[in-house]
Formats: C-alpha cells, sequence, structure tokens
C-alpha cells in the first residue's frame, strides 16, 4: 500500500513540475531542489547534489535525469520510470499538438510575450538553488577555489562536460595526495555506457520509415551532452543534411520545444511528427528519451557506493562544486539575453524578492505571474 501510495505521489509531484518547468535544465533543477528537499524531504540536499553531479557525467537532459533519480529514491526502480515519464508526458503532449497545428496552418503561435515574462523570473529561480546547493558543495576554501575556476573557464567557453571531468580529476588527485593514508584500494568507476538495440528485430513489428525515426533519435539520445544549442547541431546534421527537414523547421522545432515547459528534447516529439505524423512523434519521443531511462537505471545503485570510496567521493565532491558553478555561469549568460528592457528589470526584482524576501511564494507561481505579467508589460 505505501508503495502505491509512493507512486502515486511521484507522479502527481513530476507531472506537476513538467507542466510548469520553464527556463532550462538550471532553472528545472531548481525546482526540483525546492519541492523534493525543501518541501517534501524525499533526500537530503547532499545526496541531491551527489545525483547531480553524476547525471552531468553522462549523455541525455540533466533535469529529466533528475527527476528519474529523484524517483527511483522514493519508489526504486518503479519511481524511476513514473518519475520520468510524468515530467516527460506534459512537454511532449503539448509540443505534439503545436507540432499538428504548424502542419495544418505553417506557423508557430504568437509566444514571445508570454516568453519575455519568463525568462527574467527564472533567473531568481535558478539564483536561489544556486545559493542553496552552493552553501552544500563548499565543503572548503580548496573547493570554492575549484569552483572558482571552473566557473570562469564555463564563462570563457570551455565544454561543460571537459570541465566536469578535469575538475572530478583533479579535485581527486589533489585531496588524494592531501589526505593520502585514508584512500582506499583499486577503484573501479565507469563514466560511461553504451547501450545497443537489435534493429533487425523490430523492423518485423513496427514500420520501417517509423523505426528509422526512432534510430535516428536514439542515436541522439545516447550520445547528446549539453545545451538545446547542442541539440540543434545533432539533428542538423542528422536530419537537415539528409534532406529530411529543412532548417528552418529545425529551427521552429527547437524554438516550441524552449517555449514548451519541460526538457527541450520535446523538439524531437515536434520533428516526429513533421516526418511521421502521430507514429513519428512517438517514436520520436520514445528513441531520444530511452537512453536516459538506461542510464540512470544503471548509475542509479552506484552513487553511494562512490560515496564509500574516499578517492570517488573527493571526485564527487569536485564534480558537486563545478556543476554548482556551470549553473552560476549558466545564471550569468542568461543574465545578458533575458535583462534587456525596463520590463524584464521590473519582473526579475519582483522575482527575487518573491524567491528571498519575507513573502516568498512557491516558484511555480512566480513562473506563472511572470508570464502573465510579461504578456501585460509588452503592450508597452
Amino acid at each position: 500500500m505505501t508503495r502505491n501510495k509512493n507512486l502515486k505521489e511521484i507522479a502527481f509531484v513530476f507531472f506537476k513540475l513538467g507542466m510548469m518547468a520553464f527556463g532550462g535544465p538550471a532553472a528545472h533543477i531548481a525546482m526540483m531542489e525546492e519541492e523534493i528537499v525543501e518541501k517534501r524531504k524525499w533526500i537530503s540536499r547532499d545526496h541531491f547534489l551527489d545525483l547531480m553531479g553524476a547525471t552531468n557525467l553522462i549523455p541525455g537532459p540533466n533535469s529529466t535525469e533528475m527527476t528519474m533519480h529523484c524517483g527511483h529514491e522514493r519508489g526504486g526502480v518503479l519511481g524511476l520510470f513514473v518519475a520520468g515519464i510524468s515530467f516527460i508526458i506534459p512537454a511532449v503532449v503539448l509540443t505534439g499538438i503545436l507540432a499538428a497545428l504548424y502542419v495544418e496552418y505553417g506557423a508557430l503561435p504568437q509566444v514571445a510575450p508570454f516568453v519575455m515574462g519568463i525568462k527574467p523570473a527564472v533567473l531568481a529561480v535558478i539564483a536561489g538553488a544556486v545559493i542553496k546547493l552552493g552553501k552544500k558543495a563548499t565543503k572548503n576554501y580548496w573547493l570554492i577555489g575549484l569552483g572558482v575556476l571552473v566557473l570562469f573557464a564555463s564563462l570563457l567557453g570551455v565544454n561543460e562536460i571537459l570541465a566536469l571531468l578535469f575538475s572530478g580529476v583533479i579535485g581527486a588527485t589533489f585531496f588524494y595526495f592531501k589526505d593520502r593514508k585514508s584512500l582506499e584500494s583499486p577503484l573501479f568507476f565507469p563514466l560511461f555506457l553504451l547501450i545497443t538495440i537489435p534493429q533487425k528485430t523490430l523492423t518485423k513489428i513496427v514500420d520501417p520509415d517509423t523505426l528509422q525515426i526512432f534510430w535516428s533519435f536514439l542515436k541522439v539520445g545516447a550520445i547528446l551532452y549539453g545545451s538545446g544549442y547542442v541539440l540543434f547541431a545533432y539533428l542538423d546534421a542528422e536530419l537537415v543534411a539528409q534532406g529530411l527537414l529543412s532548417r528552418k523547421e529545425l529551427m521552429d522545432a527547437i524554438a516550441m520545444g524552449q517555449f514548451t515547459p519541460g526538457p527541450v528534447l520535446s523538439t524531437a516529439t515536434f520533428i516526429g511528427y513533421q516526418l511521421g505524423g502521430v507514429s513519428g512523434a512517438i517514436a520520436a519521443s520514445l528513441g531520444i528519451f530511452l537512453p536516459s531511462f538506461i542510464f540512470v537505471w544503471l548509475l542509479n545503485p552506484l552513487i553511494p557506493k562512490m560515496r564509500k570510496s574516499k578517492f570517488l567521493s573527493y571526485f564527487l565532491d569536485s564534480v558537486n562544486i563545478a556543476a554548482v558553478a556551470i549553473m552560476l555561469s549558466v545564471l550569468v549568460e542568461m543574465g545578458k539575453e533575458s535583462l534587456v528592457n525596463w520590463p524584464s528589470i521590473i519582473i526579475v526584482l519582483l522575482a527575487l524578492f518573491f524567491t528571498f524576501g519575507p513573502k516568498k511564494i512557491s516558484t511555480i507561481w512566480i513562473i506563472l505571474g511572470a508570464s502573465l505579467l510579461g504578456y501585460l508589460l509588452s503592450a508597452f
């Protein structure tokens, strides 16, 4: 009975977050931290940081994979799948509807005024998470120094994954020599995992064109690191270069993925519909998200074991501070893009007040209020 109750709670929480998770991975993780760690206390902030750091080292959408980790912590393997699916479903369904309208009418709805309000508010949400997670991640002055280095490297354009890996290796090695006596014996750390799918078997039960869509997006989902811009580059090579999609159609699909709540990878649903209708949308969505479920399923049980090893514990600490530093660099870059006029400045000040001031309210209401305010102020 308790297990079923937990699964229902997981479904409710992550469906709600999936409906309201605007602003990209950093904002999604900030909302998750508030809901899972602060409000519901499913896991400690330290463990949340460990999950976040480890998630940054595997392919796939970080915030979506974090929902799976949190679901696993609350409801085991079933919880992992319930959380991930519940978070993804709102974005996939909404993007599919927009794709159908796009195919029918050849244009996107006018959403710019609402986005104008969301972007500044997201800055306050991310800032709140950076401060809370940063307090836990900065365990000593050496880690603070490492975080500062990663922040500058990220602002200078260094690849996020390289920054995370190098900080992990450098930090673990430094603390190993600093505290050599406590190091344990030989260690094994699987950073990357590969999956293979028996494609010939599937062709017997699935339409070949639909299967090709699934296979194309499965390849992208299995190797994708980074932001929506990286997704754009992958899909450009996979689809535009092959003549399956025009670049304008791809750019419109990316725009819809960024506007709709939840993971930007819902772009796949939009493109899948363009390529093969409803079955294409389902195939693309399954293909791009399936690797994340597998990676998290395999990775989650390893994280507590990593904490038991001194060396890997140092590695996690170093990766965690690097992940917070990268969130901070994202905040800086988003600030440059978002704070471009007086309405955006008013919105961010109000969002900061409701995030840090005496009248704190849920991030979900901040996002909704900012979206409406952005629409109202767009007339001026």
